[in-house]
């Protein structure tokens, strides 16, 4: 029987990339409205090569861009980019759908719920104070708490742990195969592939996949129902 959900964060509850793109393409706009010589395409590609060198999370991306574009820091330039990036932040930082009404009735069947994140730890609370999520966890575990990435067993552990359940009364549910559901299934936890968030791949090697964060709860009811039926066979035997 499931016992406690635990949920990746960025692209599994909120459209993270989305929100990402959209914010670096005001950046951009306004760094080159401040001086910044090069066309929007062009800075865009190495921008992004830059966070993937970097990480989606460095706080020194304009200043490292910057270098690689122009060969000397513009404060002027990275504070147009920063106020464009962060007020377009503010506007596309939501949950996708159904993830509200979701959480809602999973808390009401008597579940706990976790965060398992790569995220650093300031970060992750502000999207989930943001987009008013954060009343429904009762576990956050960010990169601060354990120094590890996923799909390193520490971070999974340690929200087990948190939660008192075993690790075979958990669903992880994440976007990330290589991360989420591999580091999930080193412990025992069974897994829900989060599809909606990253829909290229192919195999997730999940225990089931999701295209809407809604059919976790068909999937708690049908698994809770497999259980009593297990358990009423035994008690027969």
């Amino acid at each position: 029987m499931i016992r406690a959900v635990l949920f990746d964060l960025d692209n599994t509850l909120i459209d993270f990339m989305k929100m990402k793109r959209m914010s670096c393409e005001a950046a951009v706009s306004a760094m080159i409205d401040a001086g910044l010589g090069i066309e929007k395409e062009r800075a865009m590609e190495e921008l992004f090569r830059l966070y993937d060198m970097y990480g989606l999370e460095e706080p020194l991306i304009f200043q490292k861009f910057l270098k690689a574009t122009k060969l000397q820091v513009d404060y002027r330039i990275i504070a147009s980019g920063v106020v464009a990036y962060r007020r377009v932040r503010a506007g596309f930082l939501e949950p996708y759908p159904h993830v509200y009404r979701t959480l809602l009735e999973l808390k009401q069947r008597g579940l706990k719920l976790a965060i398992v994140t790569d995220a650093p730890q300031l970060k992750a609370w502000i999207r989930l104070t943001a987009m008013k999520l954060a009343d429904f966890f009762d576990v956050v575990i960010t990169f601060n708490d354990t120094q590890e990435l996923k799909p390193s067993r520490k971070p999974f552990e340690k929200a087990i742990e948190a939660l008192g359940a075993a690790a075979s009364e958990c669903l992880m549910v994440g976007d990330w195969p290589a991360r989420d559901i591999k580091g999930a299934k080193l412990l025992g936890m069974q897994t829900a592939f989060a599809r909606y968030g990253n829909p290229s791949v192919k195999a997730s090697g999940a225990d089931h996949d999701l295209s809407d964060v809604s059919e976790l709860l068909g999937i708690i009811e049908k698994t809770s129902k497999k259980s009593a039926e297990s358990e009423a066979l035994y008690q027969r035997i």
